[in-house]
C-alpha cells in the first residue's frame, strides 16, 4: 500500500514537472516572437526612415532608388495589412492574400535589386537602369493597390447592405410602433366627463360597491343605494375587475 502511495506521488511529481517545463518552453518561445517582431518593426522604421530622407537630401541615380524604395515598401505593407485584417471576417479574401503573397516574392526581388544598386559606384550606369526598375516598381505597387482598394470596396459594399437592411428593418418596426390602439371610449366614460348618469358610469366602469346578497337588511337593501353608508373601505374595486352580478330568485 504504501508503495503504491510513493509510485503515485512521484508520477504526480513528474507531471508537475514536465508541466512547468512545457509552460516555461511556451513561454520562452513567444517572449522570443515578440522580441523579433519588436527588433523588425524597430529595423523597418529606421529603414523607412533613411529612405524617405534620402528620396528629400538626394539628387540623381540615389534619391530615385530610395523613391522607388519607399514606394514599393509602403504599397506592400499598407496591402499586406488591409487583406490579413479582411481575411478574418471575409473568407473569399484568402485567394487575394494568396496572390498577394505570390507578389511579394517579386517586390522582394526588386527591393533587393533596389538596395544592391544604392552601393553600385557607376552612377552613370544605375541611372540607365532606372527606367526599367521604375516600371517594375509600378507594375508590382498598381498590382498590390488594386488587391487592397478591391478588397476595401468590398468591405465598403457590405456595410452598406448591412446598413440598408438594418434601415428597412427599423422603418418597418418604427411603422408598427406607431400604429397603436388607443382607449375606447365608454358611455360611462363620456357620462362621467360631461357630469350627468354618474350612478351609470359608476356601475359601468366598476367604481360601485359590490352588490349586496339576497335577503340581506339593512341601509342600501333590496338594490337600492344608501345615501348614508358608503362603500366599504376595506375593499376596492379596481376597473378592471368584473361588477358581481345580484343573485337571482327561481
Amino acid at each position: 500500500m504504501e508503495a503504491t502511495i510513493i509510485t503515485i506521488m512521484a508520477l504526480l511529481f513528474l507531471s508537475f514537472v514536465a508541466l512547468g517545463v512545457f509552460v516555461t518552453v511556451k513561454v520562452a518561445k513567444a517572449a522570443k516572437r515578440g522580441v523579433d517582431r519588436t527588433i523588425d518593426q524597430a529595423r523597418r522604421t529606421v529603414e523607412d526612415t533613411t529612405l524617405r530622407a534620402k528620396s528629400i537630401g538626394q539628387v540623381g541615380a540615389a534619391g530615385e532608388l530610395a523613391r522607388l524604395r519607399l514606394s514599393l515598401r509602403t504599397s506592400m505593407r499598407a496591402t499586406q495589412e488591409a487583406l490579413q485584417a479582411g481575411v478574418g471576417e471575409d473568407a473569399s479574401l484568402k485567394e487575394s492574400l494568396d496572390l498577394f503573397h505570390r507578389l511579394s516574392a517579386h517586390g522582394l526581388e526588386l527591393d533587393a535589386d533596389l538596395k544592391r544598386l544604392e552601393r553600385e559606384p557607376d552612377r552613370a550606369w544605375v541611372a540607365g537602369q532606372l527606367p526599367e526598375l521604375a516600371a517594375r516598381t509600378e507594375r508590382i505597387t498598381g498590382s498590390a493597390d488594386a488587391l487592397r482598394r478591391a478588397a476595401r470596396d468590398r468591405a465598403l459594399k457590405f456595410a452598406e447592405d448591412d446598413l440598408s437592411s438594418l434601415s428597412a428593418q427599423i422603418d418597418v418596426e418604427a411603422g408598427a410602433l406607431r400604429h397603436w390602439t388607443g382607449p375606447e371610449t365608454t358611455p360611462g366614460t363620456a357620462a362621467r366627463t360631461s357630469g350627468a348618469g354618474a350612478p351609470d358610469a359608476a356601475t359601468a366602469d366598476g367604481w360601485a360597491p359590490p352588490a349586496r346578497p339576497a335577503g340581506q337588511t339593512g341601509p342600501g337593501a333590496g338594490g337600492e343605494p344608501s345615501a348614508i353608508t358608503g362603500p366599504d373601505p376595506r375593499r376596492t374595486v379596481y376597473p378592471w375587475e368584473k361588477s358581481a352580478r345580484p343573485e337571482t330568485s327561481t
